[in-house]
C-alpha cells in the first residue's frame, strides 16, 4: 500500500522564512496583528509569524538561508519604527507590536512585485513552473492585478539558457536575482560555485570566469534548483513530464547518511526527487545522487522476470516465480543431501531493507539449518563492530549527525565526507566555516581540506598502513603532556585497564619522534594535532574505511576509541566517535544478525539464553557454532567443501578483493542464487536469477551511521511483481520453513520482540516521530540520539592495548608503490545503479591518480594506460598526475567493472574480522599500450553472457 504524501501531517515541511536560533537561553513575548506571539530571543519577527500562522509573502526569504533582506516584498510595520523594515531580518523584541497587512503595506508589496513582473516573461502557461512558481504565488498574495512598466525598456529577456547540466536547466530570462540559488550553494551546500556578477541592473547569477554549470565547480547537489523560486533553475525531468501530481516520503538508497526524499510522482512514475526537510539526517539537502540519479530504477538494463539455467555456459530461461523458487530449492536441498548441511550458505544486503535482511538470515539459520551468513560489512566495517564493542559496549557510532555543530574541532580520519557522504559533508563544512577546529589523518589530500572557507589546521599525510602508530602517537602526547581527563577516567573508566594501557602507551617507542620513521607524519605537526584535539572543548572524531579496511582495522577503531575516552570526548553533543558508514543500510545489516556469530541485535549465537528465545519464537533449533565469514565461503568453495549460495543485493564478484580468487570460487559452486535487479557482475557466475526491487518498490527501514532508523516506502509496484522480502518468504517455505508475514511491519514487530535495542521500534512509532535512534527501549522509548550519556552497555569502558604491528603488505624493489583506493562524488560502490545514469558525464571510467615526482620517474603523462601488477594481480587504467597523492603512493575507485581495480588488492585482510586490507597493496606501474590478459579475459566472459541473457525466452506471467 502507497503512503501518500499529506502536508497538513508534515508542518515541519513548511518554510518559516529564516532559520531557527540555535542555543537561545531566553523568550521574548511581542504582538503581530493583534496575537500573542512567544518565541526564542533572536528570532526574525517573519519567523515568529509563520510559527503562528501568520504568512507574511516573502521572495528572498527560506528557513535555510541566512536572512537577505533583499526583495523587500516582507515589508511589515513595527510600532516605534521608523519606515517598512523587512521582516526577515528584523528580530523580535519584548513587547514588540507587529502589523503585518494594511493597505499601505499591501500597495508597498504590489509596486515591488509590478518591477519583478516588469522584467518577467509573462508565460505562465507554459512554464514548466506553472502551478508551483513562488513568483506567481506571491503576485497572487499581494493582489497583483496590473503591470504598468512594459517590456519596451531596457529588460534581461533575451539572456541566454544554459543547458550543459545533464539534470537541470538554468534560463537566467526568468531570474529575480533574489539570491537564494547563490546562498544556497554558499549556506547550504559549501562549495561557493555561485556568485552575483555586476552592479544595479546589471546584476546576474554567474558561475564565474565564463563558465558553464556542467564546467563549472558546482556539485550538483540541486540546493540551488530547490532554492529557485521561479523556473530559473529547472529539473529537466519537469520540464520534459510535467508538474507531479502526489509525492510520497521515503529513504535514499545510496550511502549512510540516509538522506529523507519526497518522491514526487505522476501515477506510478517518479518525476523528480525532492529532498524532505522533516529528514533528520539531511534537513532538506541532498547530493547528486540521491537528487538526480534515481532512473536506474526504470532502466532497460533492469531483469524482471525469474530466470533459471544449469550451467553458466548455458544461455539464461525466463520462468515463472513458482518453477524459479521450486528449481533454487531443489538445487540446495541437494546439495546438502550430497555435501552436508554447512555446504551452502547466503550473503544478506546492505542495501536492502533491515525487514528483509532480517527474514535472508533467519532463512540461512532456520531453512538452511546453519549460520553461514555474512554481509558485505566485513569487507568495510567489520572492525567498527569488534573495536567498538570491546571498548564502549556497543558496535555503532555514539553521535547524531547534527552533534557535529556543537565540535570545537573535529579529526577526520581515512574518510572522505565531501565525495562519500557529500549532506554530512556540507554540514561538516558549514560547522568548519564557523570556525572549528580541522585535523585530517589521510595519505592522499582530500577536497574537506582545500573547501572554500575552510580553515586546515593539521593535514597528517600518513603512510598507507600506519594507522595503528599514528593514533598510538596521539594518545602519548596526550599522556605525557598531562592533557588527559582525568575526572572522566576516574568516573567513566575501568581503572585496573586503564593503569595497564596508560603503562603501555607511555612507552617511548610510542612518541611522535619515535613513530615519524614510520607514519612519515613530522613529530611537531602530530603534537601539535594533538594539543588541539586534546585542548578543545568538544572534540569529534570522523572515520571511514581508511581506518577499517586494514590489517589493524579493529586496533584502530580501538585506538580511536581510547583517545576519545582519555580525553573525555564522548557521551554528550558535539564530540563521540563517529563511524561514517558506505552503504546506505550497512549499520542495518549489521544490526539485523547479519554475521554468523550474531543473532540481531549483536547477541552472540553461542549464548544459550540469547539464542533459546529465538529458536522458541522461530519454532527451530539454531546451530550454536558460529557459520563461515565471506572470505570462508570462496576458499571453501574451491576446496569443494561449500557448494550453495544465495546472494541478495551484493555484487561481491566486483566489490571484494583478490577479484580472480573470488570469480574461481564462484565458479565453483554448483548452485549460485542472486536476487538483485541487474545482471552484475556476481550474476554471470549465477545459475538463478531471483529480480529484486528497487528501493522505490519496498516498504521497510534503513538504519543509517547515526543509528537512525528511517522509513522507506513504496512509491511504485515491483516491476517484477515481488518485493525482496516476498521473495525470500518464497524461497523459504520451498525449502520446507514456512514464514507468515503479511507486511514488513510484522516482520519489524518480530524484530522488536526479539532485540532489546530494538524494543521499542514499530511502525506505529515511526509515523508518530520520523525518525528513531536505537538504541529504543524501556529506558529510551523513543530512542537515543547520543550514546554513553551516563554509562557504557558494559559499566565501565574499557582502553585496549593496540601493538603497532606492520602489514606485511610492503613497498619493495619489485613493488615500489602503495596502491590505495576509495570513492567519488558522482560514483556509487560497484556503480550498478549510478552507472546506468547521467552521472557517467562525471566520472566515466577508473583511473589512477599518481604523484608528479612517481610520474616523471616513469616517463607518464595525462592520460597514458598504466599497467598496475601487484601479487595478486594485474590490470590497466589511465594516469592521472596529481598532487593530491604523496610521493609513492597511487589511489584508484573502484566503480567500473571493466577497470579491475580489486584484481589487485590482495586477501590481507583484519586480525580480528577478515575485513580485507584494500587501503595497502604493493604494486608497480608502468606504461603500456594494451588492456590487461585479465581484462581481455573479462570482456570476453561478459561478453558471452551478455549473449546469454538476450537469448532468454519471452518472459512468462509472473505468479
Amino acid at each position: 500500500m502507497i503512503s501518500y504524501y499529506d502536508p497538513k501531517q508534515h508542518p515541519e515541511d513548511k518554510d518559516l522564512g529564516t532559520p531557527a536560533i540555535r542555543g537561545a537561553v531566553a523568550q521574548v513575548t511581542l504582538e503581530i496583528d493583534g496575537c500573542q506571539v512567544t518565541v526564542d530571543e533572536g528570532t526574525s519577527v517573519m519567523r515568529a509569524a509563520a510559527l503562528n500562522n501568520i504568512n507574511i509573502p516573502k521572495l528572498c526569504a527560506s528557513d535555510n538561508l541566512e536572512a537577505f533582506g533583499s526583495c523587500r516584498l516582507c515589508a511589515v510595520e513595527i510600532e516605534g519604527m521608523k519606515g517598512m523594515p523587512a521582516s526577515c531580518t528584523t528580530p523580535v523584541r519584548e513587547g514588540m507590536q507587529v502589523t503585518t497587512q494594511n493597505k499601505k503595506i499591501a500597495k508597498l508589496r504590489r509596486n515591488i512585485m509590478e518591477l519583478y513582473i516588469s522584467d518577467h516573461p509573462l508565460d505562465c502557461l507554459t512554464c514548466p513552473s506553472n502551478g508551483d512558481c513562488e513568483l506567481q504565488d506571491m503576485a497572487g498574495a499581494v493582489g497583483l492585478r496590473d503591470v504598468r512598466y512594459g517590456f519596451s525598456g531596457e529588460n534581461h529577456l533575451d539572456a541566454k539558457g544554459d543547458d550543459s547540466n545533464p539534470y537541470f536547466h538554468f534560463d537566467p530570462s526568468k531570474c529575480i536575482v533574489c539570491s537564494r540559488c547563490v546562498r544556497a550553494c554558499e549556506e547550504v551546500q559549501g562549495t561557493f560555485a555561485l556568485t552575483l556578477d555586476g552592479r544595479g541592473f546589471d546584476t546576474k547569477v554567474s558561475t564565474g570566469a565564463d563558465n558553464d554549470f556542467l564546467s563549472s565547480d558546482c556539485v550538483s547537489c540541486g540546493a540551488c534548483v530547490q532554492a529557485c523560486p521561479t523556473s530559473t533553475l529547472m529539473e529537466k525531468s519537469v520540464i520534459e513530464q510535467g508538474q507531479p501530481e502526489h509525492s510520497v516520503i521515503t529513504t535514499c538508497a545510496y550511502c549512510g547518511v540516509g538522506c529523507s526524499f519526497k518522491a514526487e510522482m505522476k501515477g506510478t512514475e517518479v518525476i523528480r526527487m525532492v529532498p524532505y526537510k522533516g529528514g533528520e539526517a539531511n534537513r532538506g539537502h541532498s547530493c547528486v545522487k540521491g537528487r538526480f540519479a534515481f532512473g536506474y530504477a526504470n532502466h532497460k538494463d533492469r531483469i524482471t522476470s525469474p530466470m533459471i539455467r544449469d550451467s553458466i555456459d548455458q544461455p539464461w530461461r525466463e520462468v515463472s516465480w513458482q518453477e524459479a523458487i521450486g528449481f533454487a530449492a531443489g538445487k540446495l536441498q541437494t546439495i546438502q543431501q550430497k555435501y552436508g548441511r554447512d555446504s551452502i550458505g547466503g550473503i544478506t544486503s546492505s542495501r536492502c531493507t533491515n525487514e528483509e535482511t532480517y527474514l535472508v538470515q533467519k532463512l540461512i539459520r532456520a531453512a538452511f539449518g546453519n549460520n553461514n551468513t555474512d554481509t558485505c560489512a566485513r569487507v568495510c566495517h567489520s572492525p567498527t563492530g569488534f573495536g567498538l564493542k570491546a571498548t564502549l559496549g556497543e558496535s555503532a557510532g555514539t553521535q547524531t549527525f547534527n552533534s557535529v555543530m556543537d565540535a570545537d574541532v573535529v579529526m577526520v580520519i581515512g574518510a572522505n565526507p565531501t565525495d562519500a557522504h557529500p549532506v554530512f559533508g556540507s554540514l561538516l563544512k558549514k560547522r568548519l566555516r564557523q570556525g572549528a577546529g580541522l585535523i585530517i589523518a589521510d595519505p592522499r589530500r582530500i577536497d574537506l581540506g582545500i573547501s572554500p572557507h575552510v580553515k586546515l589546521d593539521h593535514h597528517l599525510p600518513l603512510r598507507p598502513g600506519t594507522n595503528v602508530a599514528f593514533i598510538n602517537a596521539m594518545a602519548y602526547v596526550v599522556v605525557e603532556e598531562g592533557l588527559e581527563d582525568q575526572a572522566f577516567i576516574s568516573k567513566r573508566c575501568e581503572d585496573k585497564n586503564y593503569q595497564q594501557w596508560r603503562e603501555f602507551i607511555s612507552d617511548q617507542r610510542h612518541s611522535p619522534e619515535n613513530t615519524e620513521n614510520i607514519t612519515g607524519i613530522p613529530a611537531g605537526e602530530l603534537r601539535a594535532a594533538a594539543r588541539l584535539y586534546a585542548r578543545a572543548n568538544n572534540a569529534a572524531i570522523y572515520y571511514g574505511l581508511g581506518v577499517t579496511e586494514h590489517s589493524q582495522g579493529s586496533s584502530m577503531v580501538m585506538g580511536i576509541a581510547n583517545l576519545a575516552l582519555l580525553t573525555g570526548n564522548i557521551g554528550r553533543d558535539g564530540v563521540g566517535v563517529n563511524p561514517l558508514r558506505g552503504q546506505n543500510n550497512v549499520q542495518g545489516s549489521c544490526d539485523m544478525g547479519s554475521f554468523p556469530h550474531e543473532l540481531p541485535g549483536y547477541q552472540h549465537v553461542a549464548k544459550d539464553e540469547l539464542r533459546t528465545k529465538f529458536e522458541q519464537n522461530w519454532g527451530v533449533d539454531i546451530d550454536p557454532e558460529p557459520g563461515l565469514r565471506i572470505p570462508n565461503m570462496f576458499d571453501a568453495a574451491i576446496d569443494g567443501s561449500f557448494k550453495g549460495l544465495y546472494c541478495q543485493g551484493e555484487d561481491i564478484a566486483q566489490s571484494d578483493p583478490n577479484t580472480q580468487h573470488v570469480q574461481l570460487a564462484l565458479s565453483s559452486l554448483e548452485c549460485l542464487v542472486v536476487q538483485d535487479i541487474f545482471l552484475n557482475e556476481t550474476a554471470k557466475f549465477a545459475h538463478v536469477f531471483l529480480p529484486g526491487a528497487s528501493f522505490l518498490e519496498k516498504d521497510g527501514t534503513f538504519t543509517n551511521a547515526e543509528r537512525r532508523i528511517n522509513r522507506v516506502r513504496q512509491v511504485m509496484p515491483p516491476l517484477s511483481g515481488k518485493a525482496d522480502w516476498e521473495v525470500t518468504m518464497a524461497l523459504s517455505e520451498a525449502l520446507g520453513y514456512p514464514m507468515s508475514y503479511q507486511h514488513p511491519s510484522e516482520i519489524m514487530d518480530e524484530i522488536a520482540l526479539l532485540t532489546p535495542t530494538f524494543a521499542h521500534v514499530s511502525y506505529e512509532k515511526l509515523e508518530q516521530l520520523g525518525s528513531i535512534q536505537w538504541p529504543c527501549n524501556e529506558q529510551a522509548p523513543e530512542g537515543t540520539p547520543i550514546m554513553h550519556r551516563e554509562s557504557f552497555p558494559i559499566g565501565k569502558a574499557t582502553f585496549a592495548v593496540t601493538e603497532y604491528v606492520a602489514t606485511e603488505e610492503k613497498a619493495n624493489r619489485k613493488f615500489p608503490l602503495l596502491l590505495t583506493t576509495g570513492r567519488i562524488l558522482s560514483q556509487y560502490n560497484v556503480g550498478a545503479q549510478t552507472r546506468r545514469t547521467e552521472n557517467q558525464h562525471w566520472h566515466d571510467e577508473d583511473v589512477l591518480e599518481i604523484h608528479p615526482d612517481d610520474a616523471q620517474e616513469r616517463g607518464i603523462s595525462e592520460g597514458d594506460w598504466l599497467g598496475i601488477k601487484s601479487r595478486a594481480g594485474d590490470t590497466v587504467l589511465k594516469a592521472q598526475i596529481s598532487d593530491r597523492m604523496q610521493p609513492g603512493v597511487v589511489y584508484t575507485t573502484f566503480h567500473h567493472p571493466e577497470s579491475g581495480a580489486n584484481v589487485v588488492t590482495t586477501d590481507n585482510s583484519d586480525w580480528a574480522t577478515n575485513c580485507p586490507e584494500y587501503k595497502v597493496t604493493a604494486v608497480q606501474v608502468e606504461k603500456v599500450t594494451s588492456p590487461s590478459k585479465w581484462q581481455e579475459r573479462n570482456k570476453q566472459f561478459s561478453k558471452v553472457q551478455q549473449a546469454h541473457l538476450q537469448a532468454a525466452k519471452t518472459p512468462l506471467q509472473t505468479s
